[in-house]
């Protein structure tokens, strides 16, 4: 059997490319596997190595800003130090004493006491009851007769707050007087006495006898009588605890403390 080379030339080409094609294919596989162990094989040690060696990130904080401190708080207004009553403030006062024309005269003292607070605008108590005011009489005359009246005048020139006196300017207004009769005395008879010694001579000269001028005496006396009655004197009287009603001429300013 003869063998015929041409007829195996494009064989043995064609297996020779099959083979090569062959290699190179596995060749890539072995490539492709070799990757991918080394892939697989460098991860683990990779991430191994990353978890041992860097610490693991801190989650970030969100961002919040930051409040303004409050305001501070409003300061608490000073107390005051005095106390102010306006021109024109009135109030009641109480007397200390009672107060007679019969025996008081003009320039002695007397006193009184503040009936109740006294306040300013603002509430704030001035004058606390039970203050005590002084002062003194101005003019005391009784009334000449029961149609007349007398006077009791008096000046208010300090008070005394907290145990501080200060001088103020007071008006003193209404007082609750009375008037009080004393009857008959003998400075009264004596503006009649007259009367009795007329009324005897009347009787003698119409009465013409001894008789008649006792009887006239007798009516001369009750007639002097009547009128020293009606002319005796009356007194002016501020009783004690009567209500005195002031007011202010100026301003007064007391401490508060």
């Amino acid at each position: 059997m003869r063998f015929n080379s041409r007829k195996w030339i494009p064989f043995g080409a064609a297996l020779s490319a099959a083979l090569l094609l062959g290699c190179l294919k596995s060749e890539k596989s072995d490539q492709s596997a070799d990757e991918a162990a080394r892939n697989l094989t460098l991860a683990p040690t990779d991430s191994t190595a990353a978890m041992r060696d860097v610490p693991a990130p801190t989650p970030a904080t969100p961002h919040r800003e930051t409040p303004p401190p409050p305001p501070p708080a409003p300061k608490k207004p000073a107390a005051p130090t005095s106390f102010t009553l306006g021109t024109g403030t009135s109030f009641g006062l109480s007397a200390s004493d009672s107060i007679s024309t019969r025996s008081a005269k003009a320039g002695d003292p007397f006193s009184a006491t503040v009936s109740q607070n006294v306040r300013d605008r603002s509430g704030n108590i001035v004058i606390p009851a039970g203050a005590t005011v002084s002062g003194t009489i101005v003019a005391a005359e009784p009334a000449p007769n029961p149609r007349a009246t007398g006077r009791l005048e008096l000046s208010i020139t300090n008070v005394t707050v907290r145990g501080r006196s200060y001088p103020v300017d007071l008006t003193v207004g209404a007082k609750d007087t009375v008037m009080q009769g004393r009857g008959v005395t003998g400075a009264d008879a004596a503006k009649v006495g007259a009367g009795a010694a007329a009324g005897a001579v009347v009787g003698k000269l119409f009465g013409k006898n001894a008789k008649g001028a006792v009887i006239g005496g007798v009516l001369g006396a009750a007639a002097g009588g009547v009128a020293a009655n009606r002319s005796r004197d009356i007194d002016v009287v501020l009783p004690k605890g009567a209500a005195i009603q002031v007011e202010l001429a100026r301003p007064l300013t007391v401490s508060a403390h």
